[in-house]
C-alpha cells in the first residue's frame, strides 16, 4: 500500500478496516463534519473501510478558515485523495447535499487522470447542472438556525448553545456561500455508475431533479426514493447502507 489516510488532516478513519477490498470516501453536508459518518463507518466495517472528509473550519480543524468555494475545496480534496488512489484498493465516493456536489467534482478531477472512483453515491441533492438560481442566502444568525431546524438537520439543538453556535456558524455560512456561488461546468460525463438517494419530501432535492444525475454519467444510473425530508439519511440509514453494501460487495477481495 502506498497511501494511508492517517497521514492526511482531511480524512478520519473511525473504524479502520485494513482488509476491506474497497474504501468509501464520505463527504459531509453544508455545516457538517466528519463525525456525521461515524455510524456509517461502524456499520460498513469490516467489508468496506469508510473515510470521512473533515473540511477546514470545524471540530479539530476549527482554527483553519473554511473554504467558501466548492471548486477550490474539490481541488484540495482531490489532492489529498490522489495518493490513496495508488493503493491496491479501489474507492467509491458518497456525498450528502453539498457533499454530493463535492463528490462529483472530485470524481471529475480524478477521472481525468485515470484515477476515477468505481462508483459515486449522491444523496439529498439535485443534479448540479440544474441551476435554479434560488439558493437561500443566510441573513441573521437566527435565520440560519431556523433554516437548519426546518431541514431537520443535526445541528438544530447544538445551535441553541451560544458557544456551539459561535463555533459552528462561520463554517455553515461559508458552506452556504460556496453552494450559492457554484456553477456547473460542462464536460465529459463520468465513467462510473451513479447511485442517487433522496427523500420523497425533501424540498431541496425533488425526485425529478435528483433523477437528472443520469445525464452526468455514461456508466449507468439508479435512483432510490425513501420516505423523509432533507435528512432522510439519518432515519433511513440502514436502507441506504444496504444499497451501498450491495453495490460495493461486487468488488473482489484484494489478494494478500
Amino acid at each position: 500500500m502506498t497511501g494511508h489516510p492517517g497521514a492526511s488532516a482531511w480524512f478520519r478513519t473511525f473504524q479502520p478496516a485494513p482488509e476491506a477490498p474497497v474504501r468509501l470516501v464520505c463527504l459531509p453536508h453544508a455545516g457538517g463534519s466528519a463525525s456525521f459518518y461515524l455510524p456509517v463507518a461502524r456499520a460498513l466495517a469490516p467489508r468496506v473501510e469508510a473515510l470521512a472528509v473533515q473540511y477546514p473550519g470545524r471540530q479539530d480543524r476549527r482554527d483553519e478558515p473554511p473554504v467558501a468555494d466548492l471548486e477550490r475545496l474539490a481541488e484540495r480534496i482531490a489532492d489529498e485523495l490522489r495518493p490513496l488512489t495508488d493503493d491496491d484498493r479501489p474507492y467509491a465516493l458518497f456525498g450528502h447535499s453539498m457533499g454530493a456536489i463535492l463528490g462529483y467534482e472530485v470524481a471529475r478531477r480524478l477521472q481525468s487522470e485515470g484515477r476515477g472512483p468505481l462508483r459515486l453515491f449522491v444523496s439529498g441533492r439535485r443534479a448540479p447542472l440544474l441551476d435554479r438560481g434560488d439558493e437561500w442566502q443566510p441573513g441573521t444568525d437566527e435565520e440560519v438556525v431556523n433554516e437548519i431546524r426546518a431541514l431537520d438537520g443535526t445541528h438544530g439543538d447544538l445551535l441553541d448553545d451560544p458557544e456551539m453556535r459561535e463555533m459552528i456558524l462561520p463554517a455553515l455560512r461559508a458552506d452556504y456561500a460556496a453552494v450559492r456561488r457554484y456553477r456547473h461546468r460542462p464536460g465529459p460525463p463520468l465513467d462510473c455508475p451513479v447511485t442517487a438517494f433522496t427523500g420523497d419530501a425533501d424540498p431541496k432535492a425533488r425526485v425529478t431533479e435528483v433523477a437528472a444525475w443520469s445525464r452526468l454519467t455514461a456508466g449507468g444510473f439508479e435512483l432510490s426514493v425513501l420516505p423523509g425530508g432533507h435528512f432522510f439519511l439519518v432515519d433511513r440509514q440502514e436502507q441506504v447502507l444496504r444499497t451501498v453494501r450491495d453495490r460495493l460487495d461486487r468488488v473482489p477481495a484484494v489478494a494478500s
